[in-house]
């Protein structure tokens, strides 16, 4: 069974940087796509940023682009995301997510495209 883990999220002031962790358990990590999405309470879940199995293509949304970096590490099973810039819209839980399948850069950025997720982290902007 695969299982995804998020650390790295707590309360930081607008400006800082913050960099979370998604460590995957399982199966061969590299194999899997990965997303990362944050959803507000009340609000649906959003993409944040996604990076393909091979590495060869990142995606970004708009509001993270030029301040959010993904970024993975298969040697440690390890998904990133380098977050500079944070602002207090930022504030949110963020989830991993992960499948075991290529897809386009579109298909990436879709909640329904994954089948694995995490159980959040926190971030917190504050001002």
């Amino acid at each position: 069974q695969v299982q995804l883990v998020e650390s790295g999220g707590r309360l930081v002031q607008v400006g800082d940087s913050l960099r979370l962790a998604c460590t995957i358990s399982g199966y061969t990590f590299s194999t899997y796509a990965m997303g990362w999405f944050r959803q507000i309470a009340g609000k649906e879940r959003e993409f944040v940023a996604a990076i393909s199995t091979s590495e060869d293509r990142t995606s970004y949304s708009d509001s993270v682009k030029g301040r959010f970096t993904i970024s993975r590490d298969n040697a440690k099973a390890t998904a990133y995301l380098e977050m500079n810039s944070l602002k207090p819209e930022d504030t949110a839980v963020y989830y991993c997510a992960a499948r075991q399948l290529g897809a386009s850069t579109i298909t990436l950025q879709t909640t329904n495209f994954y089948d694995n997720w995490g159980q959040g982290t926190q971030v917190t902007v504050s001002s």
